[in-house]
């Protein structure tokens, strides 16, 4: 876990203000109390402070220096409701219906405090879909400037630090697009390669994966790899990358050096971009529990502002991780 102990490290020195919205679930309370007894950030939990505060003695959970913020009580809800209403008004939303969403949904609610720099970033997803959590970051965060695709990356850490960069190692998407187009995936493999050096502190090795090496297979799916390579390449990126090419020949050494001779990235990639969701969201599984390898993340790339979505899965050990990870997004 060298690699969360130096994002936590960082963590510290920012000491940013991540909201965790969903304070229902006793996994984010405990999680509130391991970040805040690590002082990797300060914590707004969202909802009504009695019921959070009972929640959190039932289950031996210490959020006292956490910021308990109700939205049927907040002082600024106007300022907030005319924003939603700004930001909507091409969906013609009332000011009542803006007060509803605000009132009611607490990731809408806590991605507003995050646009107005209430705060600085938010983790959610542990009691609610995917597709929820991005919803309202992309309503009312939006995207970075010039970034078309929101995507995703998990920084996968083995155990034996074999393969990757000492055994770090992202893996992109695996959590956001069902199946992206050639341009999203060269969108994709820049928005990981950019992840990889900011965030882990990697050079960027990119292997474009398929189940196809350098044209061993003919399909439409192979084709697809194919065309987001030659994009990468118009684009003139800087960070290395190849494709298309199989899984093993990206990792072994003896197999990319047999299966692509010339490539520069093939046999010791460090980021893996997978050609559609339910690939890239099986293997991360796969290596997580049976090689017993940490998956960092989702970390959501290409917004505007740092949200970052949990698998209803996760651990409390993940939340307060991945809260970490969200306070050294923050620029």
């Amino acid at each position: 876990m060298r690699l969360i102990e130096n994002i936590k490290k960082s963590a510290k020195q920012k000491l940013r203000t991540i909201i965790l919205p969903e304070a229902e679930d006793e996994r984010v309370l405990k999680a509130t109390q391991i970040v805040l007894e690590e002082k990797t950030a300060n914590i707004i939990l969202i909802g009504n402070k009695d019921e959070i505060n009972a929640n959190a003695k039932s289950c031996g959970a210490n959020i006292s220096g956490a910021n308990i913020i109700d939205p049927k009580s907040f002082e600024n809800i106007n300022k907030y409701v005319n924003e939603l209403v700004n930001l909507r008004k091409s969906k013609s939303l009332s000011k009542e219906e803006a007060l509803e969403t605000l009132r009611n949904e607490c990731r809408f609610f806590a991605c507003m405090m995050v646009r107005l720099g209430d705060a600085d970033g938010l983790v959610a997803g542990s009691n609610s879909a995917t597709s929820d959590v991005l919803r309202a970051a992309l309503q009312v965060i939006k995207t970075a400037p010039n970034i078309k695709t929101v995507s995703s990356t998990f920084v996968m850490e083995t155990v034996d630090g074999k393969f990757g960069d000492d055994g770090l190692i992202l893996f992109s998407d695996c959590a956001v697009l069902p199946d992206p187009t050639s341009e999203q995936l060269a969108d994709i493999a820049s928005s990981t390669a950019a992840t990889a050096s900011s965030v882990v502190g990697l050079k960027p090795r990119v292997a474009m994966l398929s189940f196809s090496t350098m044209g061993s297979a003919k399909h439409p799916l192979v084709s697809k790899v194919q065309e987001a390579v030659e994009i990468l390449k118009s684009r003139n990126v800087d960070f290395e990358f190849d494709g298309e090419m199989q899984a093993d020949a990206a990792i072994i050494e003896a197999i990319g050096a047999k299966k692509a001779p010339n490539s520069k990235v093939a046999g010791n990639s460090n980021v893996l971009v997978f050609p559609d969701l339910q690939s890239g969201n099986i293997g991360y599984k796969l290596v997580q529990r049976f090689a017993g390898a940490a998956a960092h993340g989702p970390i959501i790339q290409g917004l505007n502002k740092p949200v970052n979505d949990l698998s209803r899965g996760c651990s409390v050990e993940d939340i307060s991780n991945l809260v970490a990870i969200t306070a050294t997004q923050v620029v």
